[in-house]
C-alpha cells in the first residue's frame, strides 16, 4: 500500500502510537477472529475461480451484482463462510440454480449446502447481493469506496481496502491464504464512463439505457485486496515494454485533462521495469498487462491495475520522504506502488500481521530504483534517509489469526533490515540473486513470515533468526558497546534480543574490518593505542564507548 500506516502518520502529522505494552493488551472481538482465522468454515475448500458481475448505481450510490465462486472440495463438509460485511448484504445463494439456506453472523455469512461435497470434485455457488458500501473517510488507509467528481464535474470513484477488506463492496472468501487461479469482472456503469479493472478488457457491452459493461480477466492469481474497480471518464494511451518475459504491454488510463502530464509523468513506468526487472526477476504478471489508472486518492498496489494519484510530480505528493534529495528524483507513487507487484501480488501474506513481506520489501525497493539508475551511493544515502521515520513503537510484526498488523516501522525499519542483511551478503550479484529467486520460487504464491526468515538465512548461509527477532519482534536498536583498553578493543552488542549476533563492519583508525559481535564481551588487538572506532552507516545500529572498569 502507500506506505499504509507511514504515510497516514504523516499526512496527519502525528504518530498513533499504541506502544508494544498497549499492543499485546490489545482486545480482539469473534469477529475478528471470523475474518483473520483459516476458519473450519473456510479450511475444506480450495477458491479457484471468481466470475464477479457487478452494476454500479452512481445516483443512490449502491453496488448490486453476483459473483460466481468456484472451488474445489478437499473435505467432504457442507457449511460454507462467505464474507460480506454490512451494509451490504446477500440476498440469496445458489447451487445449480437450486437456493440455499443462509445464515449471517455480522461479516459472516454462513451457506449451507445442500449437494454431497466430495472431495477432489470442482463445485461452484452463485451469490446474490446489492447494498451501499461503506464510503472511505481517508482513501486509501480507511478502506471502502470513494465518490468523487473531477474537475469537469465527472464521476470519480474507486475501491480500495487493504486490512479492511475486499469484503466492504464484494462477497469473497476474505483471508488472504487463499487466491483465485484467475478471475472475471464485469462492471456496468453509467453513459459517458469507462470502468478499469485488473488484468486485460475482454469485451464492452452496451446496453439500451446507454450504460455499458466492461468485462475483465486476470489469467493469474490475485489477492482480493488487489482486485479493483475505477470508474470515470478516462482516456487511454499505451506503450510497451522489452521485458526479461517478451513484451509487456502498458496501458494508462487517466482523466480527460491529464492527459499530457500523464504521458510526461509516466515515462518513469519502463525506468521502474528496468530497476525492478534486474533486482527482482521478470514482472510476474506480462499475461495480464501492467496498467496505470489515475485514482481519487494517492494510490495503491492493486495487481495489474496499479491506481495513480500523486499530482504528477516526484516525491511523495511533492516531498522527498528521506530529507536527502534523493526521493525528488522519482514519483514515490508510481515506483513505490508498482513494486508491490512484486511484493504483495507475486509473493503475498497469508495472514496481514506478516505485512512486512509486503511493505518491507517494497520500501527497500524505492533505493534498489535509485541504486541502478544513479548508484548505490545515492541509494544508501536514501535508505539510511529514511530512518527519521522509524519510531520504535511497537514491533512489525502484528498478532495472528485477528486481522491485525503490526507497526507502521515495517515501511523504513523493515527496509534498513534488509539493507542491513545487503551488507552482511558483502556481494551485489549474490544479493540480487537472493531477491530474484524470492520471486522466482515463491512464484505466485501466499507466504508466512517464516518461510521468507527461512529463506534468506539458507540462501545467505547464517542463522539470522535473531536479526529477524530483532527488527521484527522487537522495538529496541541494537547498540555495539565498546572499551578501549591500550592495544585491546572490546565489544558486544546491548540492548537486544538475548541471542543477537549480527555481524558488523566498522573503521579501527581508517582501516575497515568486520566484527563478529555477540551480547558478551570479544576482544580485538589492534595496531595503535586508543584507536577511533566508527561503525558503517549502512548498518541501523548505534555505537556506544562505555569506560573501562
Amino acid at each position: 500500500m502507500t506506505t499504509r500506516h507511514l504515510i497516514k502518520s504523516l499526512a496527519l502529522g502525528a504518530v498513533l502510537s499504541l506502544g508494544a505494552t498497549a499492543a499485546q493488551a490489545q482486545e480482539f472481538s469473534r469477529q475478528d477472529t471470523l475474518r483473520g482465522s483459516i476458519t473450519p468454515e473456510r479450511a475444506w475448500w480450495d477458491l479457484t475461480f471468481y466470475d464477479l458481475d457487478l452494476a454500479v448505481n452512481i445516483k443512490d450510490s449502491t453496488f448490486s451484482g453476483s459473483n460466481v465462486i468456484r472451488y474445489k472440495v478437499l473435505e467432504p463438509k457442507q457449511r460454507m463462510q462467505v464474507d460480506l460485511q454490512p451494509p451490504m448484504r446477500i440476498e440469496k445463494v445458489t447451487q445449480n440454480g437450486k437456493e440455499l439456506k443462509v445464515e449471517n453472523d455480522g461479516n459472516v455469512w454462513y451457506v449451507n449446502l445442500q449437494e454431497p461435497q466430495k472431495v477432489g470434485e470442482e463445485k461452484e455457488i452463485k451469490v446474490f447481493y446489492s447494498g451501499k458500501p461503506q464510503v472511505s473517510e481517508n482513501p486509501p488507509w480507511s478502506g471502502g469506496i470513494t465518490w468523487q467528481r473531477d474537475q469537469n464535474g465527472r464521476p470519480f470513484i474507486a475501491s480500495s481496502n487493504q486490512g479492511d477488506g475486499a469484503s466492504l463492496w464484494w462477497p469473497n472468501k476474505d483471508h488472504m491464504y487463499d487466491e483465485p487461479d484467475s478471475m472475471r469482472m464485469s462492471v456496468r456503469v453509467p453513459k459517458g464512463l469507462m470502468d478499469v479493472s485488473n488484468g486485460r478488457l475482454k469485451k464492452v457491452q452496451e446496453h439500451g439505457d446507454g450504460s455499458k459493461t466492461f468485462t475483465w480477466y486476470v489469467t493469474n492469481p490475485i489477492n482480493n485486496y488487489g482486485v479493483n474497480v475505477n470508474i470515470a471518464d478516462y482516456v487511454h494511451f499505451s506503450d510497451k515494454y522489452k521485458g526479461e518475459k517478451g513484451v509487456l504491454d502498458l496501458e494508462y488510463y487517466v482523466l480527460r485533462n491529464n492527459l499530457e502530464k500523464a504521458k510526461e509523468q509516466f515515462k518513469q513506468v519502463p525506468l521502474m521495469l528496468q530497476a525492478f526487472e534486474h533486482w527482482f526477476g521478470p514482472y510476474p504478471f506480462y499475461e495480464d498487462s501492467y496498467k496505470l489508472v489515475e485514482a481519487p486518492y494517492l494510490g495503491m498496489e492493486h495487481q495489474s491495475s496499479v491506481t495513480y494519484g500523486n499530482g504528477y510530480q516526484n516525491g511523495y505528493l511533492g516531498r522527498d520522504l528521506s530529507g536527502t534529495g534523493w526521493g525528488k528524483k522519482f514519483d514515490f507513487i508510481i515506483i513505490h506502488e508498482s513494486g508491490h507487484e512484486w511484493f504483495a501480488n507475486n509473493i503475498t501474506y497469508k495472514d496481514i500481521a506478516d505485512m512486512w513481506i509486503h511493505e518491507s520489501f517494497t520500501n527497500y525497493s524505492e533505493s534498489l530504483f535509485l541504486d541502478y539508475h544513479y548508484g548505490t551511493k545515492a541509494a544508501n544515502e536514501y535508505i539510511i534517509g529514511l530512518r527519521n521515520l522509524i519510531q520504535n513503537d511497537k514491533p512489525i510484526i502484528g498478532k495472528y489469526n485477528v486481522n491485525h498488523s503490526g507497526s507502521g516501522d515495517m515501511y523504513p525499519k523493515g527496509a534498513n533490515m534488509l539493507h542491513n542483511l545487503r551488507q552482511i551478503v558483502n556481494n551485489d550479484e549474490k544479493w540480487r540473486s537472493i531477491l530474484r529467486g524470492l520471486n522466482k520460487d515463491f512464484y505466485h504464491q501466499t507466504v508466512a513470515t517464516q518461510q521468507i526468515e527461512e529463506y534468506l538465512s539458507q540462501k545467505i548461509g547464517r542463522n539470522l533468526t535473531p536479526v529477524f527477532d530483532q527488527y521484527l519482534r522487537d522495538v529496541r536498536i541494537p547498540e555495539l558497546q565498546y572499551k578501549i583498553n591500550g592495544k585491546e578493543l572490546q565489544y558486544r552488542w546491548a540492548n537486544t534480543v538475548s541471542n543477537f549476533d549480527m555481524p558488523v563492519k566498522v573503521t579501527v583508525d581508517g582501516r575497515e574490518q568486520w566484527l563478529e559481535p555477540t551480547t558478551t564481551w570479544k576482544e580485538l588487538k589492534t595496531a595503535k593505542k586508543n584507536p577511533k572506532v566508527e561503525v558503517d552507516k549502512n548498518f541501523y545500529v548505534t555505537a556506544q564507548k562505555v569506560t573501562t572498569s
